[in-house]
């Protein structure tokens, strides 16, 4: 789903201070397989692995009744089950009604599968127990599960991940990328349910804690990898493992918008990528501080670019207008609409 001319060849090597960049290049498509060849023996192979990761073709996710494919990009609606989520806090908790209602217009809208939370990760935002977490979405997922829907349940919890993949829902969508719980782990790799591993520096209650970066591509980058790697070391297998950076999560205006402009090169990571942009701070520091409700231009422009860098899933609010944008995304790029080969 993207397209590439140029890559970077790019060598870090860590010591007391970090890490640090020793060399980088840039090199066409047909000069790279060259120049890992000239590098020591165990970064070429690490290279090689990576150069052949980029051009992964993922499978679709078998999410319960639903297929979501892979080979476009998929809209992943909010559900927030939460009294004080930044954007749509108290919309729905105890309102089950009203969360039905707002669910089946999601879906109704085109979204792919739905997202149930009962905890909101703001900065600031006052832990949850876990008791509170169980009643504010079980009820919600049980009732999409009747409904056949696919869902995802974002939580850190091994409690509240295996008592709703109990009660129906088919991803784990865990923002700690299962360090908060040392037991969620083993949850979901003994359930087989895909999971969503999100980049967040901090450890504990504060997520957003520590982020301090030498280079933010570069480092989310590498604990992404560590992260992945240690999911497939517990059991899940790589195929149902999915990668967020994890925007907006310890990182300033200036390094969210530097992974936004870097996120191709996150495909060398060989998995499916998660992008959750919408309505988010950075967006109303780049526009007058408007209100988190008022930022659905900005999101459809992140949505967009996180489409043109070839991602494969995006988690947002406002489902029938990102779907909006996906479908006119996809013309543009659809050969039987548009002969290529005539343009300039």
């Amino acid at each position: 789903m993207v397209y590439a001319h140029r890559f970077a060849l790019i060598v870090r090597a860590k010591d007391d201070c970090g890490a640090r960049i020793v060399s980088r290049t840039s090199r066409a498509a047909s000069e790279v397989p060259a120049g890992l060849a000239d590098l020591p023996a165990a970064l070429a192979e690490d290279g090689a692995a990576q150069w052949a990761d980029l051009g992964t073709v993922h499978a679709p996710l078998a999410l319960g009744p639903r297929t979501v494919r892979l080979d476009q990009p998929q809209v992943m609606g909010i559900l927030n089950m939460t009294p004080d989520s930044f954007s749509d806090g108290g919309q729905f908790l105890d309102k089950p009604d009203v969360a039905s209602a707002h669910a089946a217009t999601m879906l109704e809208a085109g979204a792919a599968l739905i997202d149930v939370g009962g905890e909101s990760t703001r900065p600031g935002a006052p832990a949850v127990w876990e008791g509170d977490e169980l009643k504010r979405v079980i009820p919600a997922i049980e009732h999409l599960a009747a409904a056949g829907a696919a869902i995802s349940i974002d939580s850190r919890r091994s409690s509240v991940i295996a008592a709703a993949l109990a009660a129906g829902a088919h991803l784990v969508n865990d923002v700690s990328a299962l360090r908060h719980d040392p037991q969620s782990i083993e949850v979901v790799a003994r359930s087989g349910a895909p999971v969503v591993l999100m980049h967040a520096p901090g450890e504990g209650d504060d997520l957003h804690r520590d982020g301090a970066y030498g280079d933010v591509v570069l480092d989310v980058f590498d604990w992404l990898r560590a992260r992945r790697d240690a999911a497939i070391a517990a059991g899940i297998a790589r195929s149902r493992i999915v990668l967020d950076p994890g925007l907006g999560f310890g990182k300033t205006l200036a390094e969210n918008l530097a992974l936004l402009n870097a996120l191709p090169l996150f495909h060398a990571l060989g998995q499916p990528l998660l992008v959750g942009a919408s309505r988010k701070r950075m967006i109303g520091a780049l526009s007058g501080e408007a209100p988190a409700h008022q930022r659905l231009g900005g999101s459809l422009v992140i949505a967009a670019r996180a489409m043109d860098a070839g991602v494969h899933l995006l988690r947002v609010h406002d489902v029938a207008e990102t779907v909006q944008a996906v479908r006119v995304w996809r013309g543009l790029r659809d050969a039987a609409l548009t002969d290529f080969s005539q343009l300039p």
